[in-house]
């Protein structure tokens, strides 16, 4: 069990993904480009692509990231976020707002 102030560290925002492709020689992965609200647009590589065979499904709508992590280097990419999901092992939900907010807005 982790406190309630080790919680309070985890930082999570709502990105809007701009971009998603499979990653080359991964039946896992996919990259995405994420918009948060920053001037830059962040990379990030996630193990989803089993759930989602068409990656443009994904384009265009918010989900929610933890964003406060370390950089971390999956197959030769640079993942700057995680996405949030919840799975039952066979079935991937992830996770999004109920009401439109802008990307970058911070989960409280």
């Amino acid at each position: 069990m982790i406190s309630f102030d080790d919680f309070k560290k985890v930082e999570m925002k709502t990105g809007r993904v701009s971009a998603a492709e499979p990653v080359a020689d991964s039946a896992k992965l996919l990259r995405l480009e994420v918009e948060f609200g920053e001037d830059d647009k962040r990379q990030v590589v996630a193990g989803v692509a089993p759930y989602f065979p068409n990656p443009s499904d994904l384009v265009g709508r918010d989900y929610l990231f933890v964003t406060n992590i370390p950089p971390r280097t999956i197959m030769g990419l640079e993942s700057r976020a995680m996405i949030v999901a919840l799975s039952d092992g066979g079935t991937l939900a992830l996770l999004t707002p109920t009401a439109a907010v802008p990307p970058g807005t911070k989960a409280s």
